[in-house]
């Protein structure tokens, strides 16, 4: 795919964010593709479901794997407004989802307020041996604004 394509699935991650800050929710958003198409594009659910773990990329996985009626997306690629948190890196692996995309980073996350894990993707990818391909700051600084808007709205992180 053309670094075009990349930013044109990254920019639909960072409307689904921008949906979900409009909703009360916090600034995720995450798209999975698969072969050029879209399948799903989603945001961060925690305080609509009081869960957890609803994360932008969990949300989506879970999504795409109802829509494709199995829990293997082998093929497909996530893209991510922010850098998967360890709990989402790992389903994204454990799905077969073969590339991750993604746009601000962990510290971003950490400077807005949210208690992520200091370890990044790659770290996470070399210490459990995943074939997973993973790109960072596609679209970064469109991303790390999301977390002004974010704050803007009043958002509070968990």
């Amino acid at each position: 795919m053309a670094k075009s394509d990349h930013e044109y699935f990254m920019r639909k991650a960072i409307a689904a964010a921008r949906r979900g800050i409009e909703a009360g929710q916090t600034p995720f958003g995450a798209c999975i593709v698969c072969r050029g198409q879209m399948v799903v594009c989603a945001h961060n659910v925690v305080w609509a479901q009081t869960d957890i773990t609803a994360h932008a990329e969990i949300h989506a996985i879970r999504l795409a794997c109802r829509q494709f009626e199995k829990i293997d997306l082998s093929g497909c690629v996530i893209y991510s407004t922010c850098e998967p948190c360890p709990m989402c890196f790992s389903a994204i692996h454990w799905s077969g989802i073969s590339e991750i995309f993604y746009g601000a980073g962990i510290a971003d996350a950490r400077a807005a307020g949210f208690h992520e894990l200091d370890i990044s993707n790659r770290q996470m990818k070399e210490m459990g041996q995943s074939p997973l391909k993973v790109t960072g700051g596609l679209l970064a600084q469109e991303c790390r604004d999301l977390f002004d808007e974010w704050r803007r709205q009043g958002g509070q992180s968990y």
